[in-house]
């Protein structure tokens, strides 16, 4: 495992992050005894990060116990947004009473007295995103949040949250936390030109697309979609690994901001992913699967791409400009 800087800090965060997910019984193996095992596996091989959330039911509660003596060792990240209850219209949103009285919720749940990484979970469009920035600020001053992130939000207002946070001297985003994988590109057009330019870490969920690029789909694939997974399967074919291990590691190789979060029911499938990281795909392969895709970025996006190019709008020397370092794609 590798590690690289949270965004523009200095906080070392491994490339792969553990999702927390499927540390519940709903939706995992509700055996604490099996949750220490994917824990330790994750640990064996360098990881340092554990996502988890406030909504994430019993969670937050299971990895505060796992944690129990080793809190230190690792980057505990979490969420609010979601309704603590939901008949109470204010336990809900991102403004600041709810934002305090979530994240003592997390902090007494997690047995911890600080959140290293704290996500806004979506965004509220009923709070004005300078009262959750500066709420989110006085978290840090107070020494209860270390650093922050939004998820589910789009590319303008993390990008106008971050430029009032240096405006007035607050706490600016580390990162944003988004859906990624060869089948859900969305994030090509805005978001991630938006966090390359920015400097800012992007965790990507369903980096497996809930089990479909690993030959798991749990409903119907469109002939488009079973076309990338029978790509998927071909390379991984060629290169003696699993499907699911190309798929990450395709993540991986698309941009170094990215950092795939891996959520697993057992430790045997974790430790299955986090092959990932030993998965190098030749150029070729990865040009294959990601013109499996069938994706265009669209406009204003192809537009903009053409015109760099183009003699009539920039001069005769067009073609002989190199793309901005921030700029996506590299």
């Amino acid at each position: 495992m590798r590690y690289r800087t949270l965004g523009p800090t200095g906080l070392r965060v491994s490339e792969l992050f553990l999702g927390a997910t499927s540390f519940t019984a709903r939706w995992g193996p509700g055996d604490p005894d099996e949750y220490q095992r994917m824990l330790g596996t994750y640990a064996d091989v360098g990881g340092n990060v554990i996502d988890t959330a406030l909504a994430y039911e019993e969670s937050e509660e299971v990895v505060g116990a796992l944690l129990t003596g080793q809190r230190d060792r690792f980057v505990l990240s979490t969420k609010y947004t979601a309704a603590r209850d939901p008949a109470d219209p204010n336990a809900a949103g991102n403004h600041r009473k709810n934002l305090r009285l979530s994240l003592e919720t997390s902090l007494r749940r997690l047995r911890t007295d600080h959140i290293d990484l704290y996500w806004v979970q979506v965004w509220d469009r009923h709070t004005p995103v300078e009262e959750t920035m500066r709420a989110l600020d006085d978290a840090v001053r107070a020494g209860k949040i270390l650093y922050t992130g939004f998820s589910n939000a789009p590319a303008w207002l993390v990008a106008r949250a971050n430029t009032l946070s240096e405006w007035r001297g607050w706490t600016p985003f580390a990162g944003i936390q988004v859906p990624y994988n060869l089948l859900d590109r969305d994030i090509e057009r805005e978001l991630l030109p938006m966090a390359h330019a920015l400097g800012l870490s992007v965790a990507a969920w369903r980096p497996i697309a809930q089990g479909a690029l690993a030959g798991l789909a749990t409903r119907p694939l469109s002939p488009r979609e079973q076309t990338v997974v029978s790509t998927v399967q071909a390379v991984a074919v060629e290169l003696n690994a699993t499907p699911a291990q190309v798929a990450i590691a395709w993540i991986l190789a698309r941009s170094r901001a990215i950092h795939p979060i891996i959520a697993a029911t057992s430790a045997d499938q974790l430790a299955e992913s986090l092959g990932s990281t030993e998965v190098r795909l030749p150029e070729e392969a990865v040009t294959r699967l990601t013109a499996a895709t069938d994706f265009t970025a669209g406009y204003p996006a192809d537009f903009i791409a053409v015109g760099e190019h183009d003699p009539w709008l920039y001069g005769d020397t067009a073609p002989l400009v190199d793309p901005p370092r921030a700029a996506w794609p590299a």
